[in-house]
């Protein structure tokens, strides 16, 4: 059984936020250690957050970020003024949540910052910088300016520049950057129409040969984010009054005010292992990507669960180390895949030669003439929660194949591996009685888990849950993982034990 000893997380951005409140809420000591004197409100950064994401938050007392946070419900994508093609996101579960919501990163962590303060067992440390990491088999040992922490288990938070903690582990971090440079501008201004939509540019006449997106944010603020040559210098074009040129093409004569400029190149890297022992790496640590599609604090902060859940039945004694060698198995795979989606997204945005760049614009051209052809258009697709249909914890339903990505802004079906939709039951929503444990939801009431995790049994004709919204079929019970993942969809009661038993330990 747990014996008290703390975890350490390393970054005190969302993400390592996020790792200690939710280690905290199952029952576990928690060191939070960041290398900076204290919060930088720099920036809106990260603004994209998605439902699934919104959820975890919400678990750990950060509704107000739902609240706050501005709603957009649509995508339109354009090729110079006309529009090529718009999608809006699905809600099968009819959840009481945003589909996505808009928020400054700098809200979000404030937000954050206050759950912690009002966790007993989080300690937060702030100008404390890990240098050293090493590790045996009762524990991680870190060295810091101040000395060294003895710990339980660590997970990395600390960011995309922790090359040494990662060298240390013997981690790699390959990858590449991009040449072409982006420009960011939050902007305050009154856009009538524009409060709900994310908009997409391809070769629009304020931006020739490039793109422009545009994202409404809350306060009437609105991110514009143009590519820019590798040569840009901002510096110069906001003092001859260039900047302000590039914003009225899109403006026009309405007033504004810059909120926050930024000029950045995007990285795609990724870890080659996210567990090393008792050391786990999440967010930026793990991966990087370029944010079309707002894969990366979307990616992190499941990361931060998974982590979080694993490290507490371990901890707890409900499930045997091995369950940690899934950390890796299941988010490794979703890094890679984020990976796969935003490289594919990059190449088309910043194309590597003439041939390339040739090949494009007949696209595009091609795309006015035929809807057919937008599909081959590539704006970005929205950040998704990852499906673990090949992870060694999903026990497979041949009835229930995966057929792969849905169209954008879809989801896939319910099935072993699949997120369960938010749905509505009585008291509350069904993402909420996952957090505590294992959950069985069952069409009968013949069938119980033995397991010393914490647990529960319901029936879907208690929840008031309709069966059409998981597709449940008649005698079926679905075991359901503290993240929402279906773990199997069993339909004879002699086969939940194996199913629970590879549900927490993957074989």
């Amino acid at each position: 059984m747990y014996d008290g000893t703390p975890v350490a997380v390393v970054g005190n951005g969302p993400v390592g936020q996020t790792t200690a409140l939710l280690l905290a809420r199952w029952g576990l000591r928690v060191i939070l250690l960041d290398q900076r004197p204290g919060r930088e409100a720099v920036g809106s950064k990260s603004i994209c957050q998605q439902r699934d994401v919104l959820d975890i938050w919400c678990s750990v007392g950060a509704d107000r970020i739902v609240r706050e946070g501005l709603a957009w419900t649509t995508a339109r994508t354009f090729y110079r003024d006309r529009e090529l093609f718009s999608w809006s996101f699905a809600d099968p579960g009819r959840s009481a949540l945003p589909a996505c919501v808009n928020i400054s990163q700098s809200r979000t962590e404030e937000i954050l910052d206050e759950c912690i303060a009002a966790q007993p067992l989080i300690d937060v440390r702030w100008n404390h910088e890990v240098t050293g990491i090493t590790q045996d088999d009762d524990g991680v040992t870190l060295t810091c300016g101040s000395g060294k922490l003895q710990v339980a288990y660590a997970v990395l938070c600390a960011g995309a520049k922790a090359e040494s903690l990662r060298q240390q582990l013997g981690v790699t971090f390959a990858g590449e950057s991009f040449d072409d440079r982006f420009l960011i501008c939050d902007l305050r201004a009154d856009l009538p129409g524009w409060e709900t939509e994310r908009r997409f540019y391809f070769d629009p006449v304020w931006n020739p040969d490039r793109q422009v997106l545009i994202h409404p944010c809350p306060d009437s603020t609105y991110r514009i984010d143009w590519q820019v040559p590798e040569d840009f210098d901002a510096d110069a074009e906001r003092a001859d009054g260039r900047l302000d040129a590039r914003i009225r093409m899109i403006l026009g004569d309405r007033p504004y005010e810059i909120v926050w400029q930024s000029v950045y190149r995007f990285q795609s890297r990724c870890a080659d292992r996210m567990r090393v022992g008792r050391v786990l790496l999440a967010g930026d640590c793990a991966h990087l990507y370029a944010p079309f599609g707002a894969r990366g604090l979307n990616s992190g902060v499941p990361d931060a669960e998974n982590a979080a859940w694993k490290l507490a039945f371990v901890l707890h004694g409900w499930a045997p180390e091995t369950l940690l060698e899934t950390y890796h198995d299941e988010r490794h795979a979703a890094a890679m895949e984020n990976l796969e989606i935003t490289s594919a997204t990059m190449r088309f945005l910043v194309p590597p030669d003439e041939a390339h760049w040739s090949r494009r614009r007949a696209l595009l051209d091609a795309a006015l003439a035929d809807p057919a052809k937008v599909v081959h258009v590539d704006s970005g697709r929205f950040a998704e929660p990852f499906w673990y249909v090949d992870s060694p914890l999903t026990t497979p339903d041949p009835t229930r194949p995966f057929t792969g990505r849905p169209p954008r802004g879809q989801l896939p079906a319910p099935g072993p591996g699949i997120i369960v939709p938010d749905a509505p039951v009585h008291g509350g929503r069904l993402r909420e009685l996952v957090r505590d444990g294992l959950l069985l939801l069952t069409t009968t009431d013949s069938v119980g888990l033995e397991t010393p995790a914490p647990h529960r049994v319901l029936s879907l004709a208690e929840l008031g849950l309709d069966p059409s919204v998981l597709g449940a079929r008649p005698g079926e019970s679905w075991l359901i993982r503290p993240d929402g993942h279906v773990a199997a969809v069993l339909t004879d009661s002699r086969s939940v034990p194996a199913a629970l038993h590879r549900a927490l330990t993957g074989s």
